[in-house]
């Protein structure tokens, strides 16, 4: 059984760690010293114990190889000893296991107990209005993406769906999909060649291809990685493959120069290198940026195809699987639009399962999956998601709710709220739809015909087809090919327990004389070259067929082509067999829908999707996977039952249209629908690139003055409501008071200038100087003092004077400062502030330009020379919790109290001053009593409150900001709004940094890494995550370089040599 790998391994280890003896029967004799050692503990006895807690509590098929070879052994006493020595160490790994098992039901009471904790504290905050009592309807449908008025209407009926596509064929969508890891093509898939080129990637191609050819969507693009390596297929490395639409009859999609489904790979990670998904995570910002740049030329391309004026930005960028969905959030991020993700397979369900297993501890899962980093992925994409999709309710209600980020109960009640137009005080939970696979069905003939007539009667009718050559690579196993076939199709791999089926077969004497066994188990030349795993189970499943005898009953071929498979289910279905999936839990199961199309019932674990599946589709029974009788029963029953055989049969090709291409995105483009729209508004920079007249570095101020319809003047502490006003204290200075008069008066000039601002067709032919610098350098040192920072700012000015004076390199400011701050750190270092293109403040919250016009503006010439950008607000403000993740936080901070005597300090208090709209300051006396940050994103996420907590200044200071908003983020959002060349960005790193540190070292951007800047790590700053740095940060990369000695003028001059830049 799968579960007992972990004896099995170790027995072998044990066996193997000793001297070998060539076999002979065991003799009585005397026993060595060791092993009498082992006798007086307790009264141990070995044979009673092996008995007892070995055989009788594990299969003895597991450990069949280590007892042989123990057996085997010579000396008697040799024998005895050793077998006393595996005893203990069983015991000792049962004891272990119950320990882990243990500590994971501890830990799953605490969660339970927090859950409801923070389930009870939402409640609370959302108890003052009740479920008929209207609240802030507009800012609170703004933060969920969802309008109650302009909802789509649920679409429950064919015709409903026929008049929707009827009322949308006319829109011009278009779709981004994410699926990174594995081998992806369109034709002749390479199923199971490894554990990453599974169902998934013909799911994500089958989608492409069926949405392509949906009406109104006028292109797809499946995007993956690009993959030169010389051990794969050259087609991986082809940059674009058009995914032809499966039947050209049915094709009712968009026609046009660019339109359709693609491929579109590329490259990020080791060159020509093919690598495993759990290596990827270093390099998803590199895929990110990439990614970036093709959505950014396509949307140009396809407004200039299409006839539209405005950009044709993606309707939705869909993610696949954690890796996928992690890339998903940043892009959705950077460009402003809605965000679907389809987990697959569940990092945390699958944690549950290992643990339970008990053959190795969490630390151990983690450093051989990156399982912690795959979770975060997973919260992260339910932070950023609007819409979940999932092929079944179980997923939901069983894996879903393993997650901090989803709570079934929690989401009843906002969606509740929402319904009624109820405030939710910043709450969000994304929606989750079910929506199953879909398949094609063109190709898929439905009669059953007897095998006698079909197969053998060949040679009497030389005239008839010939069959497809994978039947006579099945039936030459057969002894009897007539009888029927229970076919299995699964790769070699222990969760879908392919052993208890072959166990329940051997063991079920009417089962085999009345049928025969197919076992298709991907592709292999030798059983050596397979990975452990699935060598062991397939080995494991050539003893069971050799020890109960089963040669000439059961089939088991070496080779089988993508395209054989609808020939290996016609051959099953025409000697009227079954198909069967046994595995422990099966997430959907579309090789079941596939045997239904081709007329074969089907027996299935009742373990996870196929219970929808039979629901649907009524062919078949459901089994315990854990029980051999189980599986043995039902399959003799439906091949014994000609009737129940036949009504299965017909069942499913009655209802299997239910689950075809077409239904699925039907279903699947009417939640895509549901979604707010959030696509930029403003014009794209290359739209007024071509009416610049002149590249002087001397017009960057008049650029900034020519967009300041766009923007919007900033004071230092200042904190602006939903209306867009300044929100002063209540009791101002007087120079204050006056200053707020004239604001006020500016604010009314820019709300009623900035509408046409951002939507003018005719607007500035200006723009920032970023755009036409050859390098950007981008400062991002974390130091620990204001004169740290001052001093590595001028280092970097003065190895790069020559430069800067000709105005070839540009730079930004990068900190967790304010803009208050940031400006007395400008002056202190004797610096301008026109020596900035741009200023990224409070942890990428805010973003400023030097302005030239503030002091004409407010006639107080001592005030801040910036301008913010309201774009990028408007852009981070997605799911922003405002008051209500404001007041959450303070309440917590209220609990964190240092007791000195019988008086109590607060340790964390908030800084009002520091605040802004955007970005919630803390002040921390004692960063050693605060709670990790992984802990403070875990108290938000299960109340359903999204955000980034990020810690700063040394830990003495905490932010929170919108989860769209980050110092990397706002760099991507720099390269849309204005066009900026992420290849020519520097950034300039310590050796650490804030809580955001491992965000800045990743994608195309160069890193100069600072040596001694920024070198002590606070403790604080190390439990941040629940992964090492490494795991998503690979230093040894060619645009990552770092100063050898302590930072120096001529060793930042070296390093941006090494980069090229100098």
């Amino acid at each position: 059984m799968a579960g007992n790998d972990w004896i099995n391994g170790y027995l072998e280890a044990i066996v193997d760690s000793g001297p070998k003896f060539e076999g002979s029967k065991p003799a009585s004799g005397k026993e060595s010293s060791s092993s009498l050692i082992l006798r007086e503990r307790g009264g141990f006895n070995p044979t009673r114990y092996f008995v007892e807690e070995v055989i009788s509590g594990f299969d003895e098929t597991d450990l069949y190889k280590s007892w042989v070879r123990a057996a085997a052994m010579r000396s008697p006493q040799e024998r005895n000893t050793r077998m006393e020595n595996m005893c203990w160490r069983i015991w000792n790994l049962a004891r272990k296991k119950k320990q882990i098992e243990g500590e994971e039901l501890q830990r799953l009471a605490r969660r339970r107990l927090e859950r409801e904790k923070g389930r009870r504290d939402a409640t609370a905050d959302m108890s003052d209005l009740s479920e008929g009592e209207k609240g802030d309807t507009i800012n609170e449908m703004s933060t969920h993406g969802d309008s109650v008025r302009g909802k789509m209407p649920r679409i429950s009926s064919t015709d409903a769906l026929d008049a929707w596509t009827n009322l949308y064929k006319e829109k011009k969508l278009y779709i981004v999909l994410i699926s990174l890891h594995g081998l992806i093509r369109g034709e002749n898939m390479e199923l199971g060649r490894d554990s990453d080129t599974g169902g998934q990637i013909k799911y994500v191609v089958e989608l492409a291809r069926a949405l392509g050819a949906m009406p109104g969507v006028y292109r797809v693009d499946l995007l993956t990685r690009q993959i030169s390596d010389p051990g794969i297929d050259w087609s991986y490395g082809e940059p674009t493959e058009m995914l032809a639409p499966s039947s050209s009859e049915d094709y009712s999609g968009e026609l046009g120069e660019s339109s359709g489904a693609y491929i579109v790979r590329i490259p990020f990670g080791p060159q020509n290198k093919y690598i495993p998904k759990e290596s990827l995570w270093p390099y998803i910002q590199e895929f990110v940026d990439g990614a970036l740049s093709h959505i950014m030329q396509m949307s140009k391309v396809l407004s200039e195809q299409i006839g539209t004026e405005d950009s044709v930005w993606p309707t939705a960028i869909h993610g696949h699987y954690a890796d996928a969905g992690d890339s998903a959030a940043l892009l959705s991020g950077a460009l402003n639009v809605p965000m679907v993700f389809t987990g697959h397979s569940l990092g945390k369900d699958k944690l549950e399962q290992l643990l339970k297993q008990g053959r190795q501890s969490r630390e151990e899962i983690n450093a051989m999956y990156k399982i912690m980093r795959r979770i975060e992925a997973e919260e992260l994409a339910l932070d950023s998601s609007e819409i979940i999709i999932t092929s079944t309710r179980q997923e939901i209600e069983e894996q879903w709710s393993l997650y901090h980020g989803f709570d079934v109960i929690l989401q009843r009640k906002l969606r509740a709220r929402i319904k009624r137009g109820v405030n939710c005080y910043g709450r969000y939970m994304p929606r989750m739809f079910v929506v199953p696979p879909g398949m094609e069905f063109n190709n898929i003939g439905t009669q059953v015909v007897d095998v006698d007539g079909d197969i053998e009667g060949r040679e009497d009718n030389p005239g008839s087809p010939d069959p497809p050559p994978i039947w006579s690579e099945i039936m030459r196993f057969f002894s009897n090919p007539r009888k029927p076939q229970i076919l299995a199709l699964a790769r070699p791999d222990p969760k879908k327990n392919i052993m208890t089926l072959v166990k329940a077969f051997g063991e079920c004497q009417p089962l085999r004389k009345l049928a025969n066994l197919t076992l298709i188990m991907g592709n292999r030349e030798t059983i050596d070259d397979m990975s452990s795993t699935s060598a062991s189970v397939l080995t494991s499943v050539l003893k069971l067929i050799d020890k109960y005898d089963m040669y000439g009953q059961v089939a088991y071929p070496k080779h089988h082509k993508q395209s054989d498979v609808p020939d290996i289910y016609r051959l099953a279905a025409r000697t009227k067999g079954v198909f069967i999936n046994p595995a422990f839990i099966e997430p959907f199961g579309l090789t079941l829908i596939e045997a239904a199309a081709y007329g074969l019932p089907m027996v299935a674990t009742k373990n996870g999707g196929p219970v929808d599946i039979h629901k649907v589709l009524d062919n078949g029974l459901l089994v315990h996977p854990h029980n051999q009788q189980d599986i043995s029963d039902a399959l003799l029953k439906l091949v014994s039952d000609k009737q129940l055989w036949t009504r299965c049969h017909k069942n499913g090709l009655k209802n299997i249209h239910l689950f075809s291409w077409p239904e699925h995105c039907k279903s699947y483009l009417s939640r895509i629908a549901s979604c707010k729209s959030r696509h930029p508004q403003w014009r794209r920079s290359d739209d007024i690139i071509e009416g610049s007249d002149s590249d002087s570095p001397s017009n960057s101020l008049r650029d900034i003055q020519d967009i300041s319809l766009n923007l919007k003047l900033s004071l230092d502490g200042e904190k602006t409501e939903e209306s867009g006003s300044l929100d002063f204290e209540e009791n101002p200075t007087d120079g204050k008071s006056k200053l707020e008069s004239a604001f006020l008066k500016l604010s009314k000039t820019v709300r009623s200038t900035q509408k046409i601002g951002s939507n003018d067709k005719n607007d500035s032919s200006k723009f920032p100087m970023l755009r036409r610098r050859k390098h950007i350098f981008v400062i991002a040192l974390d130091c620990d003092t204001d004169k740290d920072l001052i001093k590595n700012i001028q280092k970097i000015f003065e190895a790069v004077h020559k430069d800067r004076t000709l105005g070839s390199i540009g730079f930004i400011l990068s900190t967790s400062l304010t803009i208050s701050e940031t400006h007395s750190v400008i002056i202190s270092s004797g610096l301008a502030v026109t020596d900035f293109d741009a200023f990224i403040c409070n942890s990428g919250s805010d973003l400023y330009y030097p302005s030239a016009n503030l002091d004409d503006i407010v006639g107080r010439p001592s005030e801040l020379p910036f301008a913010v950008d309201l774009d990028y607000h408007s852009q981070i403000e997605y799911r922003w919790g405002g008051e209500g993740l404001r007041k959450t936080f303070v309440r917590w901070a209220a609990g964190i109290v240092e007791k000195k005597g019988e008086s109590e300090d607060q340790v964390v208090t908030e800084d009002e001053q520091r605040s802004s709209r955007y970005c919630l300051s803390f002040n921390v006396k004692t960063p050693g009593m605060v709670p990790p940050i992984k802990e403070l994103r875990k108290l938000m996420r299960i109340q359903a409150l999204r955000c980034h907590i990020l810690h700063s200044h040394d830990g003495t200071k905490l932010h929170v900001i919108p989860v769209l908003a980050s110092r990397s983020q706002a760099l991507r959002y720099l390269y849309v709004r204005w066009g900026t060349d992420l290849t020519s960005v520097v950034v300039f790193v310590g050796e650490s940094g804030a809580t955001d540190y491992e965000g800045l070292l990743g994608g195309v951007h160069k890193t100069v890494v600072l040596k001694g800047v920024c070198g002590n790590i606070p403790d604080h700053l190390r439990s941040a995550r629940d992964y090492p740095l490494e795991d998503v940060v690979v230093f040894e990369r060619p645009n990552i370089v770092q100063t050898e000695n302590v930072s120096s003028v001529d060793e930042v001059r070296s390093a941006l040599s090494k980069l090229g830049v100098l």
